[in-house]
């Protein structure tokens, strides 16, 4: 690829680096296991309270993703979307230095957690967008499980630099009062400055679309047009919609993996937030190992092939984790478990980068969202209510299991499709 592009696809991968401080350090493993121990008055509470705000910015998610990503497909650009999203999610994360840990802080907490999965989640609608603007067919799907590794290496050194720069010596260096736990605090607002710096490379080197100089009215006119028109469109492609249907119930139960895993370790196991935070370096080096590892198999064996296997990889540990009591299985199964989420996450940006009309790929990352967030609310609430219902975590967690279970399946009646555009797009049938 031309020097310039190259650049431009590594700068667009590092804002995956940049992004995945706030689902490592906020959404899954620091903060989501300090409100459930600290701020709120139990654990038990803690889950049930989490899940519902997890669930409650998956729904607005779901009913916004669409309509953000058709206007922005009738404005063209994608950057300053990007950029808007970006800054709500610094700002929710970095306020969360002030969520001390006292139940008095139980709604300011949730506000800012609130506030901060909006912005990262809505932002990868258009960023993900870009990627087959930027590449090829014969290098999407590498590049795309390159940016998931770039991810979780990124979600590596911030967990590392962390819990080693401010949990452990944060009081010796700083003067941090552990008392009112701010060598855990600082890591939020920690979060919030990394996010903002390795964001720049993306706006600074890649290349955007280029504006088609619309009025924003005019955009948002002609964006719910064609929203309506693409809904419209899904019937006329039937492997759109059934793969968008299929991911609808294995991304859901990806996103209670990550919005619970933090919270189920620390009840469950006993996880303390030194132990959180080695857990999260840990399952981070093997989530980006098994990310760029099985970025060549998307190019060669297809989209399809690689998120089945590794739904199959994802099932077995998630078992495992249910039933283990010892906390040495518990690691174990968790790290495997660990090798096949980057890989399901990659492929299934590739297929839908494969599947949409060139001229429409804001508009069908949008209803990628929406089938990724319309119903993720309903895994983490399921936890939640399961979990207070039996008042046992391990019976919540289960849902997971189903909703992975229920993805495979539709999963299979889905068509392989090589290519990014409509003329090199040949369907391999099943």
């Amino acid at each position: 690829m031309p020097e310039k592009s190259s650049k431009g696809l590594f700068a667009w991968a590092m804002y995956d680096w940049a992004n995945s401080a706030y689902f490592v350090m906020i959404q899954t493993f620091v903060f989501a296991a300090y409100f459930a121990q600290s701020i709120a008055e139990n654990e038990t509470t803690g889950t049930a309270l989490w899940g519902n705000m997890i669930g409650l910015a998956g729904f607005v998610i779901a009913i916004s993703a669409p309509f953000l990503g058709s206007i922005a497909d009738e404005g063209g650009r994608r950057k300053p979307w990007i950029a808007f999203f970006t800054t709500l999610c610094v700002i929710g994360c970095s306020m969360l230095w002030f969520a001390e840990p006292s139940s008095d802080f139980i709604w300011f907490a949730l506000s800012m957690a609130f506030i901060a999965t909006l912005g990262a989640e809505l932002s990868f609608i258009f960023y993900n967008a870009m990627l087959p603007d930027l590449t090829t067919s014969l290098t999407i799907g590498k590049w795309s499980g390159w940016g998931w590794a770039m991810g979780y290496a990124g979600g590596l050194v911030c967990l590392i630099i962390g819990y080693f720069g401010f949990v452990e010596y944060g009081a010796d260096v700083f003067g941090l009062d552990e008392g009112s736990l701010q060598n855990v605090r600082i890591t939020f607002l920690f979060t919030g400055l990394w996010y903002a710096l390795f964001s720049l490379p993306m706006f600074l080197k890649t290349e955007d679309v280029p504006s088609k100089n619309k009025s924003m009215s005019v955009a948002v006119k002609d964006g719910m047009r064609e929203l309506k028109n693409g809904i419209a469109m899904l019937k006329d492609e039937p492997n759109i919609w059934k793969f968008l249907l299929a991911r609808l119930f294995y991304n859901d139960g990806l996103a209670t993996i990550f919005a619970m895993g933090g919270v189920y370790a620390a009840g469950t196991f006993g996880f303390d937030t030194g132990q959180i935070f080695m857990f999260g370096i840990a399952l981070n080096v093997t989530a980006g190992l098994g990310a760029f590892g099985f970025s060549w198999l998307d190019d060669i064996s297809g989209s399809k092939t690689t998120i089945v296997w590794s739904l199959v990889g994802l099932i077995v540990p998630v078992v495992a984790v249910l039933f283990v009591e010892a906390e040495l299985w518990f690691w174990v199964w968790g790290l495997l478990l660990g090798i096949f989420v980057g890989p399901v996450q990659a492929s299934s940006r590739t297929f839908m980068g494969r599947l949409a009309p060139q001229d429409k790929r804001n508009q069908m990352y949008g209803l990628f969202a929406l089938s990724g967030k319309v119903t993720t609310f309903a895994g983490p609430v399921m936890v939640g209510w399961i979990t207070l219902l039996m008042d046992n975590q391990r019976w919540g967690m289960s849902a997971i299991l189903l909703l992975l279970a229920v993805g495979l399946a539709l999963m299979l009646g889905v068509d392989e499709v090589k290519g990014t555009t409509r003329e090199e797009v040949p369907i391999i049938q099943n």
